[in-house]
């Protein structure tokens, strides 16, 4: 079992940014592709930013590209989004997600394990 606990979120006005982290402790997290999934009320999760186990394979949703940014540092056992440039419809709860997949998916039942969620609310 993986112990995923996210941080980061916060109240931010449209133009502002936020770094959301998702900790996994223990050797295996550089197994592991990596995922970022949003889900706002009223609406299915959905995908925003996948990387691989090194982080060389990086996916980004076409709503957040050139805004947003995954980075993972194994050595932290943590994986990063940097979100830049957020918008009012960028506000969901986030959630982290963990798959043994080499490829980074962007299907969220691809995914074998998930954090709590960490709400990220962006004010006009």
């Amino acid at each position: 079992q993986v112990q995923l606990v996210e941080s980061g979120g916060g109240l931010v006005q449209a133009g502002g940014s936020l770094r959301l982290s998702c900790a996994a402790p223990g050797r295996t997290f550089r197994s592991y592709s990596m995922g970022w999934f949003r889900q706002a009320p009223g609406k299915e999760r959905e995908f925003v930013a996948a990387a691989s186990w090194n982080g060389d394979s990086t996916v980004l949703a076409d709503s957040v590209k050139g805004r947003f940014t995954i980075s993972r540092d194994n050595a932290k056992h943590t994986v990063y989004l940097q979100m830049n440039s957020l918008k009012p419809e960028d506000t969901a709860v986030y959630y982290c997600a963990a798959t043994w997949l080499l490829h980074p998916p962007i299907t969220h039942g691809d995914y074998d394990y998930w954090g709590q969620g960490t709400q990220v609310t962006v004010s006009s």
